[in-house]
């Protein structure tokens, strides 16, 4: 049975998202930051600038097509594997042409 993100995507309704762990964390960063703007806690800032970012970077994490990136991981290796190997055919082959012209 195939995923279908879009489909997904499609049937989570609006209180799901709106409740999804990005949201959470987003609310949470900026409930953090503003309690440490308000207080003058150094630490709550740093926290608050830390989970903000944070939450973006989930969120593309979250979103990237991980399947899709690791086959064409593996197509770039394999192509890389492939011009190694072409290249130490002719290493070989010069070396031998060296050989037999001495």
């Amino acid at each position: 049975m195939t995923r279908d993100p879009q489909n997904e995507i499609q049937k989570a309704s609006l209180i799901g998202r709106i409740l999804s762990m990005e949201a959470f964390l987003l609310v949470m960063g900026i409930a953090v930051l503003t309690y440490g703007i308000a207080n003058n806690m150094i630490m709550s800032i740093f926290w608050g600038c830390v989970i903000i970012p944070g939450v973006f970077i989930l969120h593309h994490v979250r979103k990237t097509n991980w399947t899709k990136h690791w086959q064409e991981m593996e197509a770039e290796h394999r192509s890389l594997e492939e011009r190694e190997a072409l290249r130490r055919n002719a290493a070989d082959e010069a070396r031998k042409a060296a050989e037999d012209g001495k």
